[in-house]
């Protein structure tokens, strides 16, 4: 079973904002193989089902992004994912709205929802998506600006790399993460 977490915070004041594109992610999975998020345990929202011939989960931590980890291990455990089977989809400063980049291991960056999950999983060996949402500009703080709705002349580049992002996790789950980072890193 393949593990794919969206990082974001729950509730309708945070819908549709910059540090929730992990949930929009997994939204669009969910609407492409029709899984719906009727789950709930151990703090998360999530389906299950198949993609592409794969036993997938598809997880929304409600937590709150700082506290991810605290609901991603307990499930892993509870449903027997080893972490190679796990990969994280949440938002980056450090890349333009509509890029996308990934990875296979990393430190945090400073993103405090992949802190929790280093910290719980004990490693930051785990597969990674990292959607951009471009920085903050007029020396607005990160705090205010992540927790943004996307400005119009954003939305198309948001959308277009939400797409590419479930490809990406298709892609997966049917050949090597490697040779998907290599096809969606270019």
């Amino acid at each position: 079973m393949k593990m794919i977490v969206g990082l974001g915070n729950p509730g309708q004041k945070f819908d549709q904002t910059r540090h929730n594109i992990g949930f929009i992610a997994i939204d669009e999975l969910v609407h492409r193989h029709n899984l719906p998020l009727t789950n709930k345990k151990f703090n998360s929202v999530y389906a299950t089902g198949m993609i592409n011939g794969e036993k997938v989960i598809l997880v929304k931590p409600i937590t709150f992004m700082n506290l991810s980890g605290e609901a991603v291990r307990p499930l892993m455990d509870y449903y027997n994912v080893e972490l190679e089977d796990v990969a994280v989809i949440y938002d980056d400063l450090d890349l333009p709205a509509g890029r996308i980049r990934l990875r296979e291991k990393g430190g945090h960056g400073g993103h405090n929802g992949i802190r929790s999950l280093i910290d719980h999983l004990g490693t930051k060996e785990f597969k990674r998506l990292r959607l951009g949402i471009g920085r903050p500009v007029n020396q607005q703080p990160v705090v205010d600006y992540v927790l943004q709705r996307f400005h119009k002349d954003e939305l198309q580049d948001i959308v277009d790399s939400v797409k590419k992002s479930a490809d990406a996790v298709e892609a997966w789950l049917q050949e090597p993460f490697l040779n998907v980072m290599n096809d969606f890193n270019r």
